[in-house]
């Protein structure tokens, strides 16, 4: 009688967050992300769970999933908003499908520097950006670094836009990247990543556009020719929470979760942006070959995205995050 009487208790207990009866921490939390198991993103993960941990005395236990296990990127913010996943690093156009404004840090070349992205997104316009999405469900606790992105494919270097044209080209499953991949001329499609590398190889399209770190530790070297240094576009990686989840935690809980993420998104920042020369050279030594992109002609095409766009968060958004760059 004793035994079942812990075992309806532990399992009463039991949450949406996770908590899980046959471990010792009071919270049992899932994380997912896209990335592969020897990514930056997946290696700060562990990192940023080990902290969580060690900071709640063992409280808190996060359980990571890489590389898509958990599903694509859209499909793990949907089980974040249904309260059935507890945590994502996010790609930032799945989670820019609930909160149109975010598309702005998007925008084709728009900034001059890793470090202006850094200081928007953490500062005054990365808050507004982030609130609006607790209407859905879901939590910003900080802004991880998904770099700028470059042009890998098949057909020839691209140099122009003209070397875009009729390019079949793998995007992520969000609406700016379709609209810059189109006024560059080219014939775009959204695939979830965990799809990518079996795509190319079997011709399905020619090319793919994703930062270095993904384009290395992802191997797509092993079925992409060429690497054009396009830097088209920055994405951050957000870390979101299911709100469900958030309200079941402890306020003491939350301080140290949401600290630790935005600690380790200057980890996680500072690991990208350092590794950034050594995977060229290791991509070339890989057989890609790599050339730089004409991006003032590039970015001349991209004219009609920014008048789409602003149509949806409006022109003074632009101005204010152009300023920060000064």
């Amino acid at each position: 009688m004793g035994k079942f009487f812990i075992c309806i208790a532990a399992l009463a207990g039991v949450i949406v967050s996770g908590l899980n009866p046959a471990a010792a921490a009071e919270f049992y939390l899932r994380l997912g992300h896209g990335a592969a198991p020897d990514n930056p993103r997946h290696i700060v993960a562990k990192e940023f769970a080990a902290a969580v941990k060690d900071r709640t005395s063992g409280r808190v236990d996060i359980e990571i999933h890489h590389s898509e296990s958990l599903g694509s990127d859209s499909q793990m913010a949907e089980s974040l908003m249904l309260g059935k996943l507890d945590l994502a690093i996010n790609s930032q156009g799945p989670i820019a499908a609930y909160i149109e404004n975010l598309n702005v840090i998007g925008l084709p070349f728009l900034f001059s520097s890793p470090e202006h992205a850094y200081t928007v997104l953490d500062g005054d316009i990365g808050a507004e950006l982030a609130r609006p999405l607790e209407r859905k469900n879901m939590k910003i606790l900080a802004y991880w670094d998904n770099g700028f992105r470059h042009i890998t494919n098949n057909r020839q270097p691209i140099e122009t836009s003209e070397d875009m044209r009729d390019l079949r080209i793998r995007v992520p499953e969000d609406a700016l990247t379709l609209a810059i991949f189109k006024a560059l001329g080219a014939e775009p499609t959204p695939l979830a990543f965990s799809k990518l590398h079996e795509a190319l190889g079997e011709d399905l399209f020619d090319g793919q556009e994703n930062p270095l770190t993904n384009i290395y530790f992802s191997k797509l070297y092993e079925v992409q020719k060429y690497l054009s240094l396009s830097n088209h576009k920055y994405e951050c990686c957000p870390v979101v929470m299911s709100l469900r989840t958030w309200r079941m935690l402890p306020n003491d809980v939350r301080e140290i979760i949401m600290d630790c993420a935005r600690e380790f998104a200057g980890r996680h920042r500072s690991m990208v942006n350092g590794m950034n020369a050594e995977l060229m050279d290791k991509l070339v030594e890989a057989g890609m070959r790599m050339n730089e992109v004409d991006t003032d002609e590039m970015r001349r095409r991209c004219a009609s995205v920014y008048a789409d766009f602003e149509k949806v968060f409006g022109k003074e958004l632009v101005s204010r995050i152009a300023v920060l760059a000064r």
